[in-house]
């Protein structure tokens, strides 16, 4: 007689939408989940209606995908979208997104160290929350006040993650700026970078997630004009291109204020490649408001774009303002993105022919410097820092 087979269980997944923070966090809460058995965590968004849409389609996926599993939700959405998740047949329940890295909330323990990093990146969250009141947005509903990682703890989360491989850190947050203003003394972040910089001449790369560019600090800023460990990358979160939208939306900087934080970078390193969020369609926008929107791309050299079609988001000021239609939004929501693609192609073109350090990940392409995604050769090995000189453009990848 044959010998009883016996299937082993499922292992934990975490299905991560959404920021860079919520990336990061999964990796976290994948490590507490290590024992838990048969178990599907959605680590869900809010950040726009579209974003609560692809939430749904994951959890529906999910229990598609792992009919016997328990499936748990948290992230933005459990919070801002409670009744409406809860609610949905496939759900088993929720963690709050506060408690998601408590390991009471899973009757887990907490392991010691960050788990290994699944690419050869690791995402550091050094800040979480955010004290702002944006007129559009949700987050803080879900995020809670800021709260900031103190120095002697990040640099025990960047040396973990770097005795485990990584050869690239990114700093990541809600509102990565506000890092330290809860902190005795509130230290600027140029501080904490300055900080890693030093306690690990081994640390081949740093970058930041995406800033509020009112608030790089004298010291952050010269780390990003001077200091080759830092990546030639700033994502700013702009939002929009236009004074008046930007003062409905309580941003607290104007459009000036981006082009001489930027025109003074380029200035000291003419090869920073810029990003920036910006939304489409904010409630009282104008066909004037929209060209500003449009123009400061080429202002700014825009190269990494994320175009937001606005939606209005549950319980905030800017939803009760006066609507634009939904198809102007999309159109112009549109426009913007022919914009930024058209500059990221003339951008990208700049880099053919010239040598360029890639990072490899796992997958067989890599990051530059300036986050320009290349496509690299059969074999090179993961976590390797290989000078290859592209040749062509495909798919707005390089080769």
């Amino acid at each position: 007689m044959g010998g009883l087979r016996v299937s082993a269980a499922p292992a934990p997944d975490v299905i991560s939408l959404g920021c860079r923070l919520n990336i990061a966090e999964s990796e976290r809460m994948k490590a507490m989940l290590a024992d838990a058995g048969d178990v599907v965590v959605v680590n869900s968004c809010a950040v726009t209606s579209e974003a609560v849409r692809q939430t749904r389609q994951a959890i529906r996926r999910a229990r598609r995908a792992r009919p016997d599993a328990r499936l748990i939700v948290t992230g933005c959405a459990a919070d801002i979208e409670r009744e409406q998740i809860a609610a949905m047949p496939e759900v088993d329940g929720l963690v709050a997104n506060t408690a998601k890295l408590d390991p009471r909330a899973w009757n887990a323990p907490m392991p010691e160290a960050p788990p290994p990093p699944t690419r050869t990146r690791a995402f550091i969250a050094v800040q979480n929350g955010c004290d702002h009141a944006c007129t559009y947005c949700v987050i803080p509903q879900g995020r809670g006040k800021s709260r900031s990682l103190p120095i002697p703890q990040v640099l025990r989360e960047v040396e973990s993650h770097l005795a485990q491989g990584a050869r690239e850190v990114v700093l990541t947050g809600v509102d990565v700026t506000s890092w330290g203003h809860d902190l005795p003394d509130q230290p600027p972040l140029g501080r904490l970078v300055g900080a890693i910089l030093d306690a690990f001449p081994e640390l081949a790369r740093l970058r930041m997630s995406s800033l509020d560019g009112i608030e790089v600090d004298d010291t952050l800023f010269d780390l990003f004009a001077s200091e080759p460990r830092v990546m030639p990358h700033l994502h700013l979160s702009l939002q929009h291109g236009h004074d008046l939208i930007l003062k409905r939306m309580k941003r607290r900087h104007s459009r000036a204020d981006a082009i001489d934080l930027v025109a003074r970078l380029k200035a000291r390193r003419p090869d920073i490649a810029i990003g920036a969020d910006l939304i489409a369609g904010f409630p009282t926008e104008t066909a004037e408001h929209h060209a500003a929107n449009l123009s400061i791309i080429e202002e700014l050299d825009i190269v990494h774009g994320h175009i937001f079609p606005y939606s209005p988001r549950p319980g905030t000021p800017a939803a009760r303002m006066p609507q634009v239609d939904r198809a102007t939004i999309k159109a112009r929501a549109a426009q913007l993105r022919e914009r930024v693609a058209a500059r990221r192609s003339a951008w990208l073109t700049g880099l053919v022919g010239k040598p360029v350090p890639v990072l490899a990940e796992r997958d067989g392409s890599g990051y530059a410097p300036c986050y320009a995604r290349v496509r690299l050769a059969d074999g090179t090995p993961p976590g390797e820092i290989a000078t290859i000189t592209p040749r062509a453009i495909e798919q707005g990848t390089l080769i």
